[in-house]
C-alpha cells in the first residue's frame, strides 16, 4: 500500500499540516522539524506528487528566463547561477528560453498566456515591445528585467547604467591623455535590442562632453574580431586612434591575444579597454568596466518571489553599480 501523508506525520510525531508545510513552504518550519519529517518520509519511501502540489497551490513553481542567445556565455552563466541560488531554496524551477530569432520570439509571446506553464518571466539583457508586454499582462504574471534596455512594461528590474559605465571609461582614457578613441562594437542587426547597445550612445555623448575625437568600428558576430578591427584602423577616420574601447570583454580579449601574437605591445602601441570584467579579463590583464551579473540576478530573483507573494513594494526599478578596473592594457598614448 502506498504511504500517505498521515503515515509520515505519525512516524515523525507531527501533524499532517506540518508535513504539508515542510514540502510546500519549508521556510515556515524549523530546521529541526523539517529534518524529522524528511527522515520519516525517506524511511517510508514517501514522495509528494509535483502535479498534485501544483493543482493545490495554483502555481506551476516554474520561472521562465528569456535570453537572447542559444549559447551560455559568461554573463548568462552567472545570471543562471544567481537566479538558482534563490529559486532553488524556494522550490522553484528555472526554465531557460533562448530567443535568437524573430520567429522564436513571436512564438513565445503568442503562446505563453495560453500555456500558462510558468509563474513569472525574467528577461535578460534585451527589450520587449509594447505588444509583447500586453501579451504577458494577459497572463497576469510578474515580468522582471535584468539589464534591460527599456523598463517600460516590466513589473520590476535590476540594471546597470551603461551611460555611466561608458562615461567612466571614457573619462579615464581622457585623463591618460588619449584624444582620439575608437569604440568597437558588434552590430547585431534587427530583431533583439540588447541593453549593451546603449553603451554606444553613452560613448558618443561622453566624447562630445569631454571634447574627445572619436570614431566607431562595428563588425558582425560572425566576423573575426581582430581582422575586422585591425583592418579598420588603417582607414583615415580611425588612423589617429590611440585607444580602443570595446563594448564587451569578449571581443576585447580576442583582439588583445591576437595583437600580442603579432609581436605588438599593449598599451605601448595601443590601449585597450573592455566592458564587463568577465572571465579571463584578469588573466589577460584587461582594463575594464566591472558589472556584477550574479548579484543582479539574486536581487531580481528576490524581487520575483516577493511579487509572487503579492508584495507590491518589490515593483521597483533599481540601478546596480559599475566600477572601473584598471589593469595592464591601458596607459598613456604613444608619442
Amino acid at each position: 500500500m502506498k504511504t500517505s501523508i498521515t503515515d509520515v506525520a505519525a512516524e515523525a510525531g507531527v501533524s499532517t499540516a506540518t508535513v504539508s508545510r515542510v514540502f510546500s513552504h519549508p521556510e515556515r518550519v524549523s530546521e529541526k522539524t523539517q529534518q524529522k519529517v524528511l527522515d520519516a518520509a525517506k524511511k517510508l519511501n514517501f514522495y509528494i506528487s509535483r502535479s498534485a502540489a501544483v493543482l493545490k497551490s495554483g502555481q506551476t513553481k516554474r520561472i521562465a528566463l528569456l535570453v537572447g542567445s542559444a549559447q551560455i556565455d559568461w554573463f548568462t552563466g552567472l545570471i543562471i547561477e544567481g537566479l538558482n541560488h534563490v529559486f532553488r531554496d524556494a522550490r522553484y524551477d528555472l526554465v531557460l528560453y533562448p530567443i535568437t530569432t524573430l520567429d522564436e520570439r513571436r512564438e513565445f509571446f503568442d503562446t505563453l498566456p495560453l500555456r500558462g506553464n510558468v509563474d513569472a518571466v525574467i528577461v535578460s539583457s534585451f527589450a520587449i515591445s509594447p505588444d509583447e508586454v500586453s501579451r504577458l499582462q494577459e497572463a497576469h504574471m510578474p515580468v522582471v528585467g535584468i539589464n534591460v534596455l527599456d523598463t517600460t512594461g516590466f513589473t520590476a528590474s535590476v540594471s546597470i547604467d551603461d551611460f555611466e559605465g561608458t562615461a567612466l571609461g571614457l573619462h579615464y582614457l581622457a585623463q591618460l591623455g588619449h584624444q582620439h578613441i575608437a569604440f568597437c562594437y558588434e552590430n547585431f542587426g534587427e530583431g533583439l535590442h540588447f541593453s549593451s547597445t546603449s553603451r554606444l550612445d553613452g560613448f558618443v555623448q561622453a566624447c562630445e562632453r569631454e571634447g574627445i575625437t572619436y570614431s566607431l568600428i562595428h563588425f558582425s558576430p560572425d566576423d573575426a574580431v581582430f581582422d575586422a578591427v585591425y583592418s579598420a584602423l588603417s582607414a583615415p577616420e580611425h588612423a589617429g586612434a590611440t585607444a580602443l574601447f570595446f563594448h564587451r570583454d569578449y571581443t576585447a580579449l580576442a583582439f588583445c591575444v591576437r595583437f600580442r601574437e603579432m609581436g605588438m605591445r599593449i598599451p605601448a602601441e595601443l590601449s585597450v579597454l573592455g566592458y564587463d570584467n568577465s572571465i579571463f579579463a584578469d588573466v589577460v590583464g584587461l582594463s575594464t568596466i566591472k558589472q556584477r551579473p550574479r548579484e543582479m540576478a539574486i536581487q531580481a530573483a528576490e524581487k520575483t518571489l516577493r511579487l509572487l507573494e503579492g508584495d507590491e513594494s518589490a515593483a521597483t526599478h533599481d540601478v546596480a553599480p559599475v566600477q572601473l578596473i584598471v589593469r595592464s592594457t591601458t596607459g598613456a598614448p604613444r608619442e
